[in-house]
């Protein structure tokens, strides 16, 4: 082709302009299952490249070949909204010479569209482009090999970057429509054998529970969503990770089907079940910005009612219209819940890091009602206690706690613990639930952090919320 971008990864990387000390940066779309990150920085390394700052839309356990690139001073700094695995594990326990930057997937898409947050070479995978550089998270070519959906967290990144590189797995003709990423923003375009593992989207955190525990919790929230004042026709609606919010969607179609409610919308990370709504009427519209398993990933190639939404449309705090403003009900997860509604989806009970921020602070500080499900206690393990490890939504924005001994409601949401106890819920002081743990398992020791800081928990709006210590052994 007269106009190809084609290039090799090396030719890209020397194409970009990229310096030691300037930040690269990369999408999670395939979790996992990702090759990108890995492929790209051990290039990097062979090339020479120090002082790099990583930014990441997540990472996970799949990264851990970058402990050694951090060790080396080829990676010095990172920016993410997750962190897993064995690099978590290593970082928790002091890696890393400066701490890890933590934003939510609205904060980060508006520190990216604002400048705070400036990418010098976005590297993409994607899961078709041509060889100008259209391309998406699916294909319609016979030769697919790797599709992920929904190229949202990417959004903000081929559109913001200096330097945008497209990787692929699937090369097709010219030009390749429709397109997630435009060819009018991207410099370079490199063919590589495969860009992730389309079987393992669904896998860490995106988990269809069988747990009876997880299907009680489920199903209590579901009665908190049908009897809170706002399950009414045309409601819009996100959940979470985790297997217990995601089943919530399972347990209120009996009864949208049974009253004749119909969602507008269900927006955020896509499941099979939300699909399943939709093509069965029950939901209107489904905004995409992360598709959570294949059906999903094949819905939106398909479905012109499955749309995809860049990060910054998606959740961002100082956008107008970002659609979590428009969000009436969404139930999220939680690793710990404190007395005063605070939750941590990032620090583990043992003070590793072990999770990620997500949409987690966007759709709880937006949306009309937040319901955080989780258990009373994870084996010997509290789930609500006096005061959460690590900061990461604060209590203001969190209406609702459920878990299998009670329903905690705000005390600022009286009129949504009315409703409940009207409707027969058991609700509780969240006081008691925390008493209750406690009367369980005791009193847990204090966490041996020390005094270096490895990571530092951003608000969507910018402003420090937490510090993360390491964990010393």
């Amino acid at each position: 082709m007269r106009n190809s971008k084609l290039v090799t990864l090396e030719e890209a990387i020397r194409k970009s302009g990229l310096k030691d000390g300037m930040t690269i940066s990369f999408h999670h779309h395939f979790r996992g299952g990702d090759k990108v990150v890995n492929m790209v920085v051990a290039k990097l390394a062979e090339m020479g490249f120090k002082n790099l700052h990583l930014a990441a839309s997540s990472l996970s356990d799949v990264h851990a070949p970058l402990i050694e690139h951090i060790k080396n001073g080829v990676i010095t700094k990172i920016s993410t909204s997750g962190l897993r695995g064995e690099l978590a594990n290593e970082i928790s326990h002091g890696l890393m010479k400066e701490p890890v930057i933590f934003r939510s997937h609205g904060g980060r898409g508006s520190a990216i569209a604002t400048g705070d947050l400036h990418i010098d070479v976005a590297f993409l995978g994607a899961s078709s482009a041509d060889e100008l550089g259209n391309a998406c998270g699916y294909s319609r070519s016979e030769n697919a090999k790797s599709i992920c959906g929904s190229l949202g967290y990417a959004l903000p990144d081929a559109r913001y970057a200096d330097h945008v590189v497209v990787i692929t797995d699937d090369l097709v003709a010219y030009p390749n429509v429709p397109k997630s990423i435009s060819a009018a923003d991207v410099e370079s375009v490199v063919v590589v054998d495969s860009v992730g593992d389309s079987s393992k989207i669904s896998a860490g955190a995106i988990r269809d529970s069988k747990n009876p525990r997880d299907i009680l919790l489920a199903k209590t929230a579901a009665k908190v969503v049908i009897n809170s004042g706002y399950f009414e026709d045309g409601f819009s609606i996100q959940t979470g990770t985790g297997g217990a919010s995601l089943a919530v969607v399972k347990y209120i179609r009996e009864s949208m089907l049974e009253k004749g409610i119909k969602a507008s919308f269900a927006l955020g990370g896509i499941t099979a079940h939300m699909v399943k709504l939709h093509e069965e009427g029950l939901i209107g519209r489904l905004i995409d910005v992360q598709s959570f398993d294949k059906v999903a990933a094949e819905s939106i190639k398909n479905d012109p009612f499955h749309q995809e939404v860049s990060a910054v449309e998606y959740a961002s705090g100082v956008h107008q219209g970002s659609a979590v403003h428009a969000l009436d009900i969404v139930i999220l997860s939680a690793l710990e819940v404190d007395v005063n509604f605070n939750v941590n989806v990032l620090v583990g009970s043992d003070g590793i890091i072990r999770g990620a921020i997500g949409g987690h602070q966007d759709t709880a500080a937006d949306s009309a009602l937040s319901i955080i499900v989780c258990p009373l206690l994870r084996g010997r393990i509290p789930c609500v206690v006096p005061k959460v490890t690590t900061l990461i939504t604060p209590g203001k924005s969190v209406d609702v706690v459920v878990t299998e001994y009670g329903i905690a409601v705000n005390p600022g949401r009286p009129e949504v613990a009315e409703r409940l106890k009207a409707a027969g819920l058991k609700v509780v002081d969240i006081h008691d639930l925390a008493a209750k743990a406690t009367s369980i398992i005791g009193t847990p020791d204090a966490l041996p952090f020390g005094d270096k800081v490895v990571g530092i928990v951003y608000n969507r709006d910018g402003k420090v919320l937490d510090e993360i210590k390491n964990i010393v052994e």
